[in-house]
């Protein structure tokens, strides 16, 4: 096996263990498995975790908070990622590139198995003041629509994302048209029905976010409360 540093060696069996806990299942994969799929030994793996559940605690962590740092590097690199349906276009495609957490929102049994059922709270996005605020400052900022209720429009969302990770759970996956078109769909309809007359302004948008994930920044776990 080849000689890694201890972050080089955490990095491979948190990749690991997100590879194979998607595929198989947190239950179904043994520390064993991890260490073979990092390219470790079994001692190794508890050199930088104490338990396959720490590893899934530290796992949850570093992609919520990859998928966090992609959301905002979109928005920042889409001229149009400030209005209402751009940031939501970024955040969707930024949740469909991250398996983990497209699984954590959904809450998805097969993946986390008894991880999920120990940690009955556990949810990407959870915190639903958080996303509420964010609703908020937008209409401060004059980029959405200010008679709105925050709290409802922010449940509207909510049902959004938890719609696009979870339809092919109810849904026979032939009916589902491509998911790039469905998240176009939903940037052009948010954009429309929030959006003040004139349309937002893609900067001043882009100010509310940054503001708030400098806010969160300590915390990862709650990077992802705003999609």
């Amino acid at each position: 096996m080849t000689r890694q540093s201890p972050e080089q060696r955490q990095q491979a069996l948190l990749d690991g263990a997100a590879a194979l806990f998607v595929r198989q299942g947190f239950d179904k994969t043994a520390v064993a498995d991890i260490a073979t799929a990092a390219g470790v030994s079994k001692g190794a793996f508890y050199l930088g975790f104490d338990s396959k559940e720490s590893l899934l605690d530290a796992l949850i962590r570093r992609e919520m908070q990859r998928y966090a740092q992609h959301w905002m590097q979109s928005v920042e690199a889409d001229p149009n990622g400030g209005t209402i349906g751009g940031m939501y276009r970024c955040a969707l495609l930024a949740l469909q590139r991250n398996p983990v957490v497209s699984a954590l929102m959904r809450g998805d049994a097969l993946v986390f198995g008894s991880y999920l059922r120990k940690h009955a709270g556990t949810r990407a996005g959870k915190s639903g003041p958080t996303r509420r605020e964010f609703v908020a400052a937008m209409q401060a900022a004059g980029a959405i629509r200010p008679e709105l209720d925050p709290a409802v429009t922010a449940h509207i969302m909510n049902m959004l994302s938890y719609g696009l990770v979870s339809m092919a759970q109810v849904m026979d996956r032939a009916d589902i048209p491509d998911s790039a078109d469905v998240i176009a769909g939903i940037a052009d309809i948010l954009d429309r029905a929030l959006s003040p007359p004139g349309g937002g302004d893609s900067e001043t948008g882009k100010r509310v976010l940054r503001a708030l994930f400098n806010r969160t920044a300590h915390s990862p776990a709650r990077q992802g409360d705003m999609q």
